[in-house]
């Protein structure tokens, strides 16, 4: 019984959490806050402006929330720009179920390399990293620079300024969608 109390308990807190996250930003918002976090990037991790100016594009997404006890969810906006302009805008959504726990608040930024991995996230509304591609999740040392780095996929995740505790991070399963923020 008190396992039935928890569970519904950790229901009722991913409930509130997704519908607080949830709240679309403004274009204007979304923009600011991509700025501020490519700047973060760009400080931490050397090569990486000369790695998404060779990118075919790239989509920022500044406020993931993630959070499950054996019932997980994630939630967050951003956007999409290619050659540095801002083309469109997305929110990042998940559900897991299975062995994790904790929370966290992080900000991820997806390289695309090829054009067949830029137009595939462009041209589906319903981008799937389960069915569609894989992501791979960037990892460097110190003394390696992110241009020099040849990950073998398409597509490249950095995961960057987290805060919290998640047992697993993985984006399977995690659908990229439009959508259409306010212009002010």
């Amino acid at each position: 019984m008190k396992t039935l109390k928890s569970i519904s308990l950790l229901l009722a807190l991913l409930l509130a959490f997704t519908t607080l996250s949830m709240a679309e930003d403004s274009k204007k918002e979304i923009n600011r806050d991509a700025d501020k976090t490519l700047n973060k990037f760009y400080k931490e991790v050397s090569g990486s402006k000369r790695y998404l100016e060779r990118a075919k594009g790239y989509v920022v997404f500044t406020d993931v929330k993630e959070a499950g006890f054996f019932i997980g969810g994630r939630y967050g906006e951003g956007v999409l720009r290619v050659g540095g302009v801002s083309k469109a805008y997305y929110s990042i959504t998940s559900a897991s179920l299975g062995m994790q726990m904790g929370a966290q608040q992080y900000s991820l930024v997806i390289a695309f390399t090829t054009d067949a991995a830029l137009n595939k996230f462009i041209t589906d509304d319903d981008w799937d990293t389960e069915i569609d591609v894989n992501v791979a999740i960037a990892e460097w040392n110190a003394e390696e620079e992110a241009d020099d780095i040849d990950f073998g996929s398409g597509a490249i995740g950095f995961m960057l300024d987290s805060k919290g505790m998640m047992g697993n991070f993985s984006l399977e399963g995690t659908n990229f969608d439009r959508i259409t923020p306010d212009d002010d």
